[in-house]
């Protein structure tokens, strides 16, 4: 039944780097915005970055400089290119897609940074 199908996520020491990717089903019509969402130990989901159609980003202010978000319109697919993590950006990683009717959510997947 998922129509948002995460990939990406494990465990890396700080400082390093990971590229999650969510790739969103063909029978979801007219994607706007994608991003993705974090929800890490005792804390609120929060917005980490999140793209238009058009190209424009937004971040979270803890995540700027460090991530990237992109996006391939063609394939809906959305990627987080995660650099310089830190142990603080241990969470779980939800991917979301918005179309003007409906917005989806990917199952989530694990980011764990040590120390």
């Amino acid at each position: 039944q998922a129509q948002l199908v995460e990939s990406g996520g494990g465990l890396v020491q700080p400082g390093g780097s990971l590229r999650l990717s969510c790739a969103a089903s063909r029978s979801i019509f007219s994607i706007l915005t994608m991003g993705w969402y974090r929800q890490g130990p005792g804390k609120q989901r929060e917005l980490v970055a999140r793209i238009s159609t058009s190209g424009h980003t937004n971040y979270a202010d803890s995540v700027k400089g460090r991530f990237t978000i992109s996006r391939d319109n063609a394939n809906n697919t959305v990627y987080l290119q995660m650099n310089n993590l830190k142990p603080e950006d241990t969470a779980v990683y939800n991917c979301n897609a918005a179309s003007p009717s409906l917005t989806y959510w990917g199952q989530g997947t694990q980011v764990t940074v040590s120390s």
